[in-house]
């Protein structure tokens, strides 16, 4: 039996130099302009996982000096107050970054709701016409996804080189399965794109130099189906039932971690991978933001 143990990924190690770095950066920015950089979350409805988000990302905004704005509505709120809220994010000067808490209910169009925050304050990156730009060769959004933006950062500070090696992209969500896989085109990447429809995924996913795991199915990559040595980044966050938790369920990722260990070489645990570099960037993004627009 063989005691192959995969490198772990410490996504929280990687946080931490990233914030102290925010921190430092937000501190010499209220100097100079006497304001303090503002993130506002839009909120709609109570699902687990959102509110477990959202409550991460305050906490990340606290840490660094960002001040935080999260606006909750019901799950049957009419899009078109949504987007009178946004309209009224993306005119108040003290509020440099917005974001939705995706994904929205059914009756809610996630494309026009993007569409209308401001390209200037869009910190998650998800307006078409970011994500128009990072199709493009050569031309680059103002805001780039977090989310995606990680995985290629986690694989370059773990010594894994992108460019001529065959990745596969596990899921094609706006939010991380399609911009991860531009991403990595624009890296040189021969990209798969593996999702719901796909025949014999498994075949697919087996011969990948790396994996970036985003379908949302709570450990439906086992260890037989990952290239001995293959880089895992995954970025899946899925509640399931643990009556010895006190909450009554723990998260678990989109690959067997445990079997995974075994074959790859490297691997992101769920949690304390991706999520934690995530909100570092965002924080990132916020910042970058409000720079541009005060100085516009």
């Amino acid at each position: 039996m063989s005691d192959h143990k995969a490198i772990i990924i410490d996504g929280k190690l990687i946080a931490q130099t990233i914030r102290s770095e925010i921190t430092a950066e937000v501190r010499r920015f209220i100097q100079t302009y006497g304001k303090v950089p503002g993130l506002a979350v839009v909120v709609v409805g109570q699902g687990k996982n959102s509110q477990s988000y959202v409550d991460m990302k305050r906490k990340a905004c606290d840490e660094v000096g960002i001040r935080s704005i999260v606006l909750n509505f019901p799950e049957e709120v009419p899009e078109a107050e949504l987007i009178s809220k946004v309209h009224e994010l993306n005119a108040d000067p003290d509020v440099h970054g917005v974001m939705l808490q995706l994904p929205l209910p059914k009756h809610i169009s996630e494309g026009k709701i993007l569409s209308e925050i401001s390209l200037d304050k869009d910190v998650d990156g998800f307006h078409p016409s970011h994500i128009g730009k990072l199709a493009m060769k050569g031309i680059d959004p103002l805001f780039v996804p977090c989310t995606p933006k990680v995985c290629l950062e986690l694989l370059s500070r773990s010594g894994i080189s992108v460019r001529g090696k065959k990745a596969v992209v596990v899921g094609r969500s706006n939010i991380v399965g399609l911009p991860v896989s531009l991403l990595l085109l624009k890296e040189d990447a021969t990209v798969t794109v593996v999702h719901s429809r796909t025949e014999d995924p498994e075949s697919i996913i087996r011969e990948a130099d790396i994996i970036i795991a985003a379908a949302g199915q709570a450990t439906m990559i086992k260890g037989s189906w990952i290239k001995p040595g293959a880089a895992v980044i995954d970025v899946g966050r899925n509640c399931v039932d643990d009556p010895s938790r006190k909450s009554g369920y723990r998260l678990v990722g989109d690959v067997d971690f445990h079997e995974a260990c075994k074959v790859a070489g490297c691997i992101t645990p769920v949690p304390g991978g991706v999520g934690p570099v995530t909100f570092a960037l965002l924080m990132k993004n916020t910042l970058d933001g409000a720079k541009r627009l005060i100085e516009l």
